[in-house]
């Protein structure tokens, strides 16, 4: 460790982070996690819920949880298995603690919304189906600060942003000549960043649907990369190198010629997850198979990453889940929280600042993104861009029983589906229930109005 970095982690509040795993009445147990050989967390936490992708015969399933059912899984716990094939990955929706999308092996993204009180049943109808992709969905990641933007990539290489209020495909990008491996939205959501199989870091501007910065292997093996848009617009990207130690890089992409950061880890296989939060400016990796989670500070004085500390365990993590700030307990200064996945069960493990005083603590938290989107999806299109909606961390964040969701035009999400097809056009001849939205009712009514039974009631 240099001098430099010594001295840092002297003068760093963060100097002395430590991660706890709760006690185990606390975990989640008895869940069979997926086996999938995918490149993702297999994990999704918001303050509501968790999510995580498990072992599934016939298709693909996923569990959804509500954080204080903890300890063992009921075996009545109904899952969720509305896709065909393996799931691959899982996002909630960081406007709406009750909606999630997911991606699959079987061509196709869905969009559920799940009520605060589980049920019994096992849940198999989504309120959204997005078909675009020709080949597996892989990576599914939502707009940090626009309402019902849903971002896909496939194996197929291509990139698809919807809008999942109407279930459109906006944009579409095929830039990419091989396989996607993560991608990753800026603070505003005005540009995101990819990895890709021909070892290519690109910084894409979507609505311009091009390339806007490009830099060739970053990292010089040719193993997997993570990169992450950090909150001054640098990005933060995870590799190996040509002898295939893992490696941090830190890139400036105005000027992609040198690194601002480059630093060697050790030598494993597992790839490097990277997980960012903006308000401390740290992240921490966890690298699948690993037993340690290690965190490093983003400073603007050299050597520009940090390292602080590691977390370590006895037994490997399968994947991960990482709490957004707003559900962190501030009354015991835990400024981050993890959910480690094993392989038969879910353990939080949480980040502390010691500190001796009971008082909020103004430093550790500053105002953090909320719920509220800053943008509608039209707005967004147009090209204007806006920060997230920040809220206070004073007095904890208590997560909202319902929210109504809002879009100008006719929004699939405020009434649930009866079947897939319903995303479709009608035909006249179908027999349409009663449920069916106003502008399917006015069509049967143009269509059918000499042949309706008088027993069909067509009320508005």
């Amino acid at each position: 460790v240099s001098t430099d970095t010594l001295l840092r982690n002297i003068m760093s509040k963060f100097r002395h982070v430590f991660g706890q795993p709760v006690k185990t009445e606390q975990g989640y147990d008895d869940i069979r996690v997926s086996k999938v050989t995918w490149d993702s967390s297999f994990c999704a936490v918001n303050p509501k819920f968790l999510a995580v992708i498990v072992e599934s015969s016939g298709g693909g399933a996923f569990l959804v949880l509500p954080l204080s059912k903890m300890g063992r899984l009921d075996k009545n716990h109904p899952l969720v298995t509305g896709h065909a094939g393996p799931v691959l990955d899982i996002d909630w929706c960081p406007h709406n603690d009750n909606i999630l999308a997911s991606g699959s092996e079987d061509c196709t993204a869905m969009v559920w919304q799940f009520p605060d009180q589980m049920g019994t049943r096992p849940i198999s109808e989504p309120i959204v189906v997005l078909e675009g992709h020709s080949k597996r969905v892989g990576i599914i990641t939502w707009h940090p600060t626009t309402r019902n933007i849903l971002l896909t990539a496939g194996s197929d290489n291509l990139i698809i942003i919807w809008n999942v209020g109407t279930g459109e495909p906006l944009i579409t990008m095929d830039d990419h000549p091989d396989l996607i491996y993560n991608v990753c939205w800026n603070r505003n959501g005005s540009l995101f960043c990819t990895t890709c199989k021909d070892r290519r870091l690109r910084v894409c501007d979507p609505r311009k649907r091009e390339v806007v910065a490009e830099r060739m292997a970053p990292h010089e093996g040719i193993r997997p990369m993570r990169a992450i848009f950090t909150r001054d617009g640098n990005l933060f990207t995870t590799g190996f190198t040509r002898m295939s130690q893992r490696e941090l890089g830190l890139w400036d992409p105005t000027n992609f010629e040198e690194p601002i950061a480059l630093l060697e880890l050790d030598t494993s296989n597992g790839v490097l997850l990277p997980y960012y939060d903006p308000d401390t400016n740290m992240v921490y990796l966890c690298g699948k198979g690993d037993s340690s989670i290690r965190y490093f500070e983003i400073t603007d004085e050299p050597p520009y990453v940090h390292y602080l500390s590691t977390f370590s365990s006895k037994e490997p993590q399968r994947g991960m889940g990482f709490m957004p700030k707003r559900g962190v307990d501030v009354s015991k200064c835990e400024i981050a929280r993890l959910y480690k996945l094993h392989d038969k069960k879910c353990e939080p493990i949480a980040m502390t600042v010691p500190r001796k005083s009971d008082l909020f603590q103004d430093d550790l938290y500053p105002d953090t993104a909320g719920p509220d989107p800053a943008l509608e999806p039209e707005e967004w299109l147009e090209g204007r861009d806006e920060d997230p909606i920040l809220q206070s961390m004073r007095d904890g964040y208590v997560p909202p029983k319902s929210r109504e969701l809002k879009v100008a035009k006719k929004n699939v999400l405020d009434s649930r589906p009866t079947t897939r097809r319903s995303m479709s056009s009608c035909d006249g001849s179908t027999n349409l229930p009663v449920s069916h939205c106003l502008s399917e009712c006015l069509s049967v009514c143009l269509n059918v109005s000499l042949s309706v039974s008088p027993s069909v009631s067509l009320s508005v």
